[in-house]
């Protein structure tokens, strides 16, 4: 890309002409509007505009999704605790749809099935968490593709756009214009920029919302080992 930026530049020096003779730039780019300027990219511009709004909702759902799904997990199972002592299995199984957390869906997978073997509650446990981390980690696989594909497709539209270039030099046999050359030159850069900044973006959230879905996954599974813990305590046995 460099190398042929600066072969361009070589032929603007060595092949002025008079004004004449060359094709004025009727805009400028401090003159134009943003949507203007990300219009001038061209169509590799669509897709990276549509993979910037695809990056919106799915980093706006799944910050909901995770703003929704916290809660404390320490006090849920002190109130768990105290219904399940007092042998109000139901009122459990009730306080747990009532909560509708991803942590009570767990803890309700594991109170039906009390007065089986332990590993058996463990086993449900195991296999409800699966479920809500796989619920967790939905659509997260979109952002990361976005924030690898959008720069790519910038870089291809910057290619493509100096092949223009080029192509416009040697239809006019070296009779250039320097300022319509040097348009379509940030007209094709246009992409590379547009393309990073989605990338960027997308792969910053990406990275964020991932380490707080870790955090909650941690918790998730450091609180059923504790519920488990709880089920296996001698005076929990008696009064369960």
């Amino acid at each position: 890309m460099t190398s042929a930026i600066l072969y361009l530049s070589v032929i603007l020096f060595q092949n002025g002409v008079a004004e004449d003779t060359l094709q004025p730039v009727t805009t400028s780019p401090g003159q134009i509007s943003w949507l203007q300027m990300l219009a001038e990219g061209g169509f590799v511009m669509i897709p990276i505009t549509l993979l910037s709004l695809l990056a919106i909702y799915v980093i706006a759902e799944r910050w909901r999704v995770l703003s929704n799904s916290g809660m404390n997990n320490q006090q849920f199972l002190n109130s768990l605790e105290g219904l399940l002592k007092g042998g109000d299995m139901k009122a459990a199984m009730q306080y747990c749809d009532d909560m509708d957390k991803p942590f009570s869906r767990i803890m309700k997978q594991g109170i039906k099935r009390l007065g089986r073997p332990i590993h058996d509650i463990d086993d449900a446990i195991k296999n409800a968490g699966k479920r809500e981390v796989h619920l967790l980690e939905k659509k997260m696989d979109w952002l990361a593709t976005i924030a690898g594909v959008a720069p790519l497709l910038g870089f291809l539209g910057t290619v493509t756009g100096m092949i223009q270039a080029f192509q416009q030099i040697q239809a006019l046999e070296g009779n250039v214009n320097p300022s319509v050359l040097a348009g379509g030159i940030w007209e094709a850069l246009i992409t590379t920029a547009s393309g990073l900044a989605v990338g960027i973006i997308a792969y910053g959230f990406y990275n964020y919302l991932l380490g707080r879905m870790n955090r909650m996954i941690f918790d998730l599974e450091d609180s059923s080992t504790e519920f488990i813990e709880l089920l296996q305590k001698p005076a929990t046995k008696k009064q369960l």
